[in-house]
């Protein structure tokens, strides 16, 4: 079986967000809201990942075109 491919950005925030909603309704399960906070924590995880490459890149591109307008 082929290993579950990670979320885009997009897609994780969005079921994040779905979670978060979930958790806010008091009739949820206490087992459910715990699956739910663990889901969220895998979720958020990635979010933080991405976010944090795609910052690194800006400043990579950012300190490359830096130094092409000083020649």
């Amino acid at each position: 079986m082929p290993k579950k491919e990670r979320p885009d950005f997009e897609e994780a925030l969005g079921k994040l967000e779905s979670i978060v909603e979930q958790l806010a309704d008091q009739s949820i399960t206490l087992e459910k809201s715990v699956e739910l906070y663990e889901e969220g924590i895998k979720l958020s995880k990635i979010c933080t990942e991405k976010l944090e490459n795609a910052s690194l890149k800006i400043k990579q591109i950012d300190q490359s075109a830096g130094s092409e307008n000083i020649e």
